[in-house]
C-alpha cells in the first residue's frame, strides 16, 4: 500500500513548482553567504544554520506531500486549536527576543507559535466548513466560530508584538473566507467599521509601529527613523542594471544596509545582481505561483481546492509584502521573503505549505483511493 502511494506520488508529482522552489532556495542560500561572509569566517553560522534548514525542509516537504491531505486537515484543525493555546502561553512566559515575546522555550529547541499558525490557519478553516456541510453551501453560523478564531489569532499576534505576521493571518483567513462564499456585506461592513475605528486602533499600536507609519508617509530624519528604508533604496538603486557583482554590494559588505540577511536581502539581490536580477527572482516567483493557481484550478473538491488557496495565499502575500516594503511602497512590518531569507522556521513552513500543495493537486487524479 505504501509503495503503491509513493508510485502515484511520483508519477503526478509537479516537477515544475518543485524545481522553481529548488532554484529560489539555491538563490537564498547564495544571498545569505554573501549577506553574512567574512574574511575572518567565510561560512558564517547563519549560512550553516540555513544549508541545514534547506535539507530538512525539504524533508518536511515530501513528508507533507506523500501524507493523505484530508488527515492533515483534520490533525490540522486541532493543532491550530493548539496554537492559540500557545499564543496566550507567549504572552505570559514566551522567550524574548528582538523586542518581541515571540517563542516558545521546549527546552530543546524553540518555536514561534506565530509562524505555525500560517501553515494550519486554512486547514482550520476548511475542516471547520467541511464539518458543517459537506457541500459548499453555508450560512452565517458556520462562519462565526472562524470569525472569533481569526479575531483571537490577530490579537494575539500582535500583541507579541507582530504587526506583519498578524496581518498575514489575517488577510489569509479573510481572501479564505471570501473565497469560501461568506456574503459580501460582511466585507463591506468590517471595512466601514476599521475605517470608523482607526484613531482608536492606531492608539494600540506600539510606538515604533506607529513610527514606521510615519516613516512611510515622508516622515523622520534620513541618519535615525528613515535609516533602514533608505540604506534599503540605496542599495536597490545603486545595482543599475546588471548590478556590482555578486558579493561586491558596498551597502551589504561594508555593512550600511541592516537585516540583510533576512527582511531586506531582496536589496542585497537588487545590488548585486542589479535590475535583470531582481526581474529574474520576480518572474520565478510570478511561474510558480501561477502555476499554483493552474494546479488548484484543476482540483474538482472544493475543500481541498480551498486548503490549497489557503496554503498558498500566506506564500504570495509574504512575497508581495516584503517586495514592497523594501522598495518603500509599503510600510515595514518585518515580513521575510519566502524562500530567500533566513530563518529556518519560515523557510519550513513554507516548504510545508508547498509540499502540502503538491500533495492535493497529486491525489486530484484518485481522490476516491
Amino acid at each position: 500500500m505504501i509503495f503503491a502511494s509513493v508510485r502515484r506520488v511520483a508519477r503526478y508529482f509537479d516537477w515544475v513548482s518543485f524545481g522553481i522552489t529548488l532554484i529560489l532556495i539555491s538563490i537564498g542560500l547564495l544571498f545569505i553567504y554573501s549577506a553574512t561572509t567574512r574574511p575572518e569566517q567565510v561560512y558564517s553560522i547563519f549560512f550553516k544554520k540555513q544549508l541545514f534548514g534547506a535539507g530538512s525542509a525539504l524533508c518536511i516537504y515530501f513528508f507533507f506531500c506523500i501524507c493523505d491531505y484530508r488527515t492533515l486537515m483534520r490533525w490540522g484543525y486541532f493543532l491550530y486549536i493548539a496554537i492559540i493555546g500557545f499564543l496566550i502561553f507567549t504572552l505570559i512566559k514566551g522567550s524574548i527576543g528582538k523586542g518581541g515575546q515571540r517563542w516558545v522555550d521546549l527546552i530543546f529547541f524553540k518555536f514561534q507559535p506565530s509562524e505555525v499558525s500560517k501553515l494550519f490557519l486554512p486547514a482550520f478553516i476548511t475542516h471547520h466548513l467541511y464539518a458543517q456541510n459537506d457541500s459548499p453551501r453555508f450560512i452565517m453560523r458556520d462562519f462565526v466560530p472562524i470569525l472569533l478564531i481569526l479575531i483571537a489569532s490577530f490579537v494575539l499576534i500582535q500583541k507579541q508584538p507582530d504587526l506583519g505576521t498578524a496581518l498575514l493571518v489575517a488577510f489569509t483567513g479573510t481572501i479564505l473566507l471570501w473565497a469560501a462564499g461568506l456574503d459580501k456585506k460582511w466585507f463591506v461592513l468590517g471595512c466601514l467599521f476599521i475605517t470608523c475605528t482607526a484613531p482608536i486602533l492606531w492608539k494600540f499600536l506600539k510606538p515604533y509601529q506607529k513610527q514606521r507609519i510615519a516613516v512611510f508617509l515622508g516622515e523622520g530624519n534620513m541618519h535615525k527613523e528613515r535609516y533602514q528604508i533608505e540604506q534599503s533604496k540605496i542599495a536597490i538603486g545603486s545595482g543599475g542594471l546588471c548590478g556590482k557583482g555578486f558579493l561586491k554590494g558596498t551597502q551589504n559588505k561594508l555593512m550600511f544596509l541592516p537585516e540583510s540577511r533576512t527582511d531586506f536581502i531582496f536589496s542585497v539581490i537588487c545590488e548585486e545582481w542589479g535590475f535583470c536580477g531582481a526581474l529574474f527572482i520576480m518572474m520565478l516567483y510570478i511561474i510558480l505561483f501561477l502555476r499554483l493557481l493552474y494546479l488548484i484550478s484543476t482540483i474538482k473538491i472544493f475543500f481541498a481546492q480551498l486548503l490549497a488557496l489557503g496554503l498558498m495565499l500566506h506564500c504570495l502575500l509574504a512575497c508581495i509584502i516584503n517586495v514592497a516594503m523594501v522598495t518603500g511602497l509599503l510600510p515595514i512590518v518585518g515580513i521575510p521573503l519566502p524562500l530567500i531569507s533566513y530563518g529556518i522556521s519560515n523557510l519550513w513552513i513554507t516548504l510545508a505549505s508547498l509540499g502540502w500543495i503538491n500533495g492535493i493537486t497529486i491525489r486530484r487524479y484518485y481522490i476516491g483511493d
